[in-house]
């Protein structure tokens, strides 16, 4: 790799086939002109022939800096392991290739405090972000505080000033649940969350809908090893169930191989369904029943409002997603 002052700017453009022009708009970000191909190639030759460290000091000093921040709360229940929550996980690597599609970076921060994405904008200058895992009352405070646009998903509220939300239909995922544990005979269904709010409480509002009948719901512990004691207290009560609904693919995961490690046999015994559809859903067995999002649908949808929200700072709104049942092999029929 060249020294960094010895990279000329004609260098790169002879290369590319390139004007100079075009490359030095590339690296003070004025691509309205540009295509977005040839932006990526400059970009891409920039960093091969070592520019990039003047190429990002100069997006951090100019208008558009063509970062996108993504904000996630590090909740307690992740238990240090945020990043490695399947709908996380997922949510990353969508979003991670629809902001590359659009010609502009990802930075990731882990946050306890909503706030803590105050300063994090603020130190890169960054063009907008996306918020995850907040609570309701947050964002609008996150709001007041800053200028640049930003998009929440699944936040909980009926109007917020210049926000934009995006919500999957949770209530309907959970009928789909509903209908479909019904359909094979399930009565006797149980909904296993963390807690009986938002999207947990529309989720299992949903699965009752579905069956036609009340669920009885459990809340279970967020910590692994608490959870684990909680279900061994309670294996002969979870036992009188035929289906169970746990809200998340992960703790869908856990509780069935709790079950299958006290002999209980998925589905001949009890039916498990899981709520996302994450990568992990195929790599369990028996593979895990579960409600597909369309991961890459939000993250078009999200860079779309924050392109429009730059247009139009006041511009506010919610999007709602549709969701479906993947049957897979941990639902059966009920055995009488």
């Amino acid at each position: 790799m060249w020294a960094e002052n010895k990279v000329r700017i004609v260098d790169i453009a002879e290369e590319l086939g390139v004007s100079t022009a075009t490359v030095s708009n590339v690296i003070h970000g004025k691509t309205k002109k540009i295509s977005d191909q040839t932006v990526k190639r400059v970009q891409e030759k920039l960093e091969e022939r070592g520019y990039i460290p003047n190429m990002a000091a100069t997006l951090l000093a100019q208008n558009n800096s063509r970062i996108i921040g993504v904000v996630i709360k590090d909740h307690e229940k992740y238990e240090g392991q945020l990043l490695m929550d399947p709908f996380v996980a997922s949510s990353l690597n969508c979003l991670a290739d629809e902001i590359e599609r659009n010609s502009c970076f990802m930075m990731v921060k882990k946050a306890k405090n909503i706030m803590e994405a105050v300063k994090f904008a603020s130190m890169w200058n960054m063009d907008g972000m996306v918020i995850l895992s907040f609570c309701s009352d947050e964002y609008q405070s996150l709001r007041d505080r800053i200028h640049i646009p930003f998009v929440v998903y699944d936040g909980y509220f009926e109007h917020a000033d210049r926000i934009c939300n995006i919500r999957i239909d949770d209530r309907d995922g959970g009928r789909q649940v509903g209908v479909h544990l019904r359909g094979l005979g399930h009565q006797k269904v149980l909904c296993v969350a963390d807690n009986r709010e938002c999207m947990d409480l529309e989720r299992y509002e949903g699965l009752c809908e579905g069956l036609g009948a009340r669920a009885d719901f459990l809340k279970i512990p967020m910590q692994k090893r608490e959870r684990e004691q909680f279900y061994q207290d309670r294996l002969a009560w979870l036992c009188q169930y035929s289906a169970i609904f746990a809200v998340s693919d992960y703790y869908a995961v856990d509780l069935m191989r709790f079950l299958q490690g006290a002999g209980i046999r998925i589905p001949e015994d009890i039916s498990i369904t899981g709520f996302d559809d994450s990568a992990i859903c195929e790599q369990v067995a028996p593979t895990l029943t579960s409600i597909r999002q369309d991961g890459v649908y939000r993250a078009k949808t999200a860079i779309r409002l924050l392109k429009r929200m730059k247009e139009e700072p006041f511009f506010s709104g919610t999007v709602l997603t549709s969701v479906r049942l993947v049957p897979r092999e941990s639902t059966g029929w009920l055995r009488h």
